[in-house]
C-alpha cells in the first residue's frame, strides 16, 4: 500500500491541503508548507504556478501571478515537495502545459526523486495522454482524477479503473474558491459516486471553515481545502505560517 493510499485508512476522512508553490516567494513558501504538516495535513498538493489555471478561481489566480513573479515553477513545486517530511503524503498539483514542457519522462522521475507519491493534472482526462500516465506508473506514482457532478456512473467506474490514489470530486461545476453549495446535495453525489467507484473518494472545491467539513465529513474518504488556506498567504504573506498552521488544526479537528 502506497503512502498516499495508507493517509485514507483511518477512522475519519483524510485532511488534504493546498497550496501554490512560490507564493509569495519560493523561500518563504517552503515553511509555509511546512506549516500544512505541522497543523496536521494528512496529504499536501503542491500547486504548480501556471500563467492560465482554468479551473482555479481569483484566489488561486493570484497566488500563480504572485509565485511567477517570484520566479517560481514546476521546479520550486519540486524542492518544496523534498523538503516536506515523510509524514505526509505528497501530490503535485497542475496543468499539462509546464509538465509537457518539462518531459513525462523527466517529469516522473524527478517526482519519484522529491518523493511525490501522486499527480493531478487538472486538465489531462484519462486517455490523453497514455504517455504520461504510463510513466508515472512506472515509477510507482499515482495518476489521480477528477470526477464532477455532471459525471455519470459509467465514466466513474472508468475513472476509478485509471486512477490511482483517490478520486477528486469536483463539489461544483466551476471553479475554485467559490462558496459551498447545499451540504446536503453534495453529501447525496458523494454517496453515489463511493457507491459505484472502486477508489477512496475526496471532495474539494468550496470547502474554507472547519464546519464545512464537518458537515460533509459524514460522506467523504478526504476533505480537499485550498483556496481558504491561499487566502492566509495573500493576507499574511511570508509571515502566514501561524495562521495556517492554526486553520489546518482546526480543520482536522472538526474531521474528527
Amino acid at each position: 500500500m502506497s503512502r498516499l493510499q495508507e493517509k485514507f485508512q483511518g477512522s475519519r476522512p483524510a485532511l488534504i491541503t493546498y497550496l501554490t508553490a512560490g507564493d509569495p516567494t519560493p523561500s518563504a513558501s517552503m515553511k509555509l508548507f511546512a506549516a500544512l504538516a505541522e497543523g496536521g495535513a494528512d496529504v499536501i498538493e503542491i500547486g504548480v504556478p501556471f500563467s492560465d489555471p482554468g479551473a482555479d478561481g481569483p484566489a488561486i489566480q493570484r497566488a500563480s501571478e504572485r509565485a511567477l513573479a517570484a520566479g517560481s515553477g514546476l521546479g520550486t513545486a519540486l524542492a518544496i515537495a523534498a523538503s516536506l517530511p515523510d509524514s505526509v503524503a505528497k501530490v503535485l498539483f497542475g496543468y499539462l502545459n509546464p509538465f509537457l514542457f518539462h518531459g513525462v519522462e523527466q517529469l516522473a522521475e524527478d517526482c519519484a526523486t522529491a518523493g511525490i507519491d501522486g499527480v493531478l493534472c487538472v486538465d489531462c482526462p484519462p486517455g490523453e495522454e497514455p504517455d504520461f500516465t504510463s510513466a508515472l506508473l512506472d515509477k510507482g506514482i499515482d495518476p489521480i482524477l477528477l470526477a464532477a457532478p455532471t459525471t455519470p456512473p459509467e465514466r466513474v467506474e472508468l475513472l476509478s479503473e485509471q486512477g490511482r490514489g483517490f478520486l477528486y470530486y469536483v463539489s461544483m461545476t466551476g471553479v475554485t474558491g467559490a462558496g459551498l453549495r447545499d451540504p446536503q446535495a453534495i453529501g447525496a453525489e458523494l454517496q453515489a459516486v463511493r457507491a459505484t467507484a472502486t477508489l477512496p473518494v475526496a471532495v474539494g472545491f468550496g470547502i474554507a471553515t472547519p464546519q464545512d467539513a464537518a458537515d460533509l465529513a459524514p460522506h467523504t474518504d478526504g476533505i480537499v481545502v485550498g483556496s481558504a488556506l491561499v487566502r492566509l498567504v495573500e493576507e499574511h504573506g511570508a509571515e502566514a505560517a501561524g495562521p495556517l498552521r492554526d486553520a489546518v488544526a482546526a480543520l482536522k479537528e472538526a474531521l474528527e
